[in-house]
């Protein structure tokens, strides 16, 4: 059931919308065109303008993180008219995918923001978390500035405050899985299991064009891994005429799953004898998973017992939706959730809830399980525990999620000696695991799998949401082992327009 704003929040909406300026019209295209704004030959700030004869909309409304130029690019990401737009369609919670949604309504833009219901719900917790640092991270440099006579740079500023965040909140509406919603005039879509995290989803869209037949695009958003603890795996599209297809994995393919819980299992026994193991982990699907996998380690007899402490905030908050939303989980998963319950002296789970339990952690020597956000090591408390646990070499991290360039996460992956932390020059004595295929993405083979439902070729596939060599050798394997023809990787800032040269679907709506 599609869940819509009443009657007044209608009005509301009707009458805070604005047309642009006369100056800023532009003639909608004839043909429907994408422009890529992000999320190209990168992982982060994914976001495709797209402009039908109906109208202008978003498919995802990402930020860019990591790195000196994630700032800049974040200000200038919205290179188009807000207020234009008519729709913004995301495929789930993560902040490379959503992070900008604030910002865009901040600038004018008067329209819904079509998601999953689950996604709605840690959207209420991710939007707002963001909002709170940008605002925290320039409250110090403000005072850090006062100090040191700094000049305070535009870069500097909040992308958006924590109001603007919940004006954002206002324009979601919820959607079911398999179910049509409009979309702007001749466009209509529907969300389809992406199993990368909870509510995640694939974007079905079909276009209408004047003689009748209809053409396909899908979106594939994040795709998740088969077999994955939580949730489903990823569902099969059988029909496209062109595919955008994520890439984070698609030069590689993960280790099996179970050699990586016996890696991890020997990590938590070798190192909680003596000093604590720490995973920096997202708070939204990685958080979940990983407390899924401590637990079977001591269902099964592997471990006799663990003490577990989710130090995030958001974390505990998502997990608690996660827990909300069990008819979205994998039946293994629910059955363990269910023993989790029953059985929380040998699995002894704890949620920290205020700074001062976080900061007591830091006295523990030994024995702790600590899984704090960001799964970027780039903000929030996971900053803490690197500063107090990496220069013990009885200590450990566990790094079980991408990584992209620049960030903190990155630097201890490729060796670093040293790393910054709050200022201060910090040693990387204690042992680092990277544990690469517990990733919530699908690798090289998990990608094709998918691809491969498709019972044709479609007539165009662009290859997304990958570093630069990710994106190259997945686009080189789709050529190869698919056979298909049209592939190609787009740049940001590149526009493209369907022609309707080779006719589409026929098909009644």
């Amino acid at each position: 059931m599609t869940k819509d704003v009443t009657g007044h929040e209608e009005r509301r909406a009707q009458r805070g919308r604005r047309e642009p300026p006369y100056f800023l019209q532009r003639p909608l295209p004839p043909c429907p065109e994408v422009r890529f704004l992000g999320g190209v030959q990168e992982v982060t700030g994914s976001c495709y303008h797209v402009a039908t004869s109906g109208g202008e909309f978003l498919v995802e409304c990402g930020m860019f993180q990591g790195g000196r130029e994630a700032q800049r690019k974040n200000l200038e990401a919205l290179a188009f008219d807000p207020w234009a737009l008519q729709a913004v369609i995301v495929t789930h919670a993560h902040l490379d995918h959503s992070g900008l949604l604030p910002r865009l309504v901040a600038l004018g833009a008067r329209a819904p923001i079509h998601v999953t219901g689950a996604t709605a719900d840690l959207l209420r917790v991710m939007l707002l978390d963001s909002a709170h640092i940008q605002e925290k991270e320039w409250e110090w440099l403000s005072k850090q500035s006062h100090r040191t006579r700094r000049r305070l740079m535009v870069t500097d500023a909040p992308l958006y405050t924590v109001a603007q965040a919940q004006e954002s909140l206002r324009w979601l509406r919820r959607h079911d899985y398999g179910r049509w919603f409009p979309v702007v005039p001749g466009v209509r879509a529907r969300f389809h299991d992406a199993g990368h995290i909870l509510g995640s989803a694939i974007v079905e869209l079909e276009i209408e064009r004047g003689d009748g037949a209809l053409r396909r695009w899908v979106f594939s958003g994040d795709l998740g891994m088969p077999g994955r603890p939580l949730v489903r795996d990823p569902t099969p599209i059988p029909e496209a005429d062109v595919v955008w297809v994520e890439s984070t994995y698609g030069d590689r393919a993960h280790r099996p799953w179970d050699e990586s819980v016996v890696e991890l299992e020997a990590v938590l026994r070798q190192t909680l004898p003596r000093g604590n193991v720490v995973i920096p982990a997202f708070a939204v699907g990685r958080t979940q998973e990983m407390i899924l996998v401590l637990a079977d380690l001591v269902r099964r007899g592997r471990l006799s017992a663990l003490n577990v402490v989710v130090d995030s905030p958001m974390a505990t908050e998502a997990s608690e939706i996660s827990a909300h939303h069990l008819d979205l989980w994998d039946e293994p998963s629910r059955e363990l959730f269910s023993w989790m319950r029953r059985n929380r002296d040998r699995f002894r789970l704890r949620f920290t809830a205020s700074v001062e339990e976080s900061m007591a952690l830091n006295g523990v020597r030994s024995g702790l399980v600590i899984v704090s956000a960001s799964g970027m090591c780039e903000a929030g408390r996971i900053k803490y525990h690197l500063k107090y646990n990496l220069p013990r070499p009885e200590c450990a991290i566990v790094i079980a999620g991408f990584q992209a360039a620049g960030t903190l996460g990155r630097r201890l992956v490729d060796g670093a000696q040293q790393v910054t932390i709050f200022g201060e020059r910090i040693a990387v004595r204690a042992g680092l695991h990277t544990i690469g295929s517990m990733s919530a993405h699908a690798d090289r083979h998990g990608l094709l799998g998918w691809l491969r439902a498709f019972r044709h070729a479609p007539q165009q596939c662009f290859v997304t949401h990958g570093e630069s060599g990710q994106s190259q050798a997945f686009a080189h394997t789709i050529r190869s082992e698919l056979g298909w023809s049209n592939v190609e990787i787009p740049v940001r800032g590149q526009t493209w327009q369907d022609s309707w040269q080779r006719g589409g679907h026929h098909g009644q709506r």
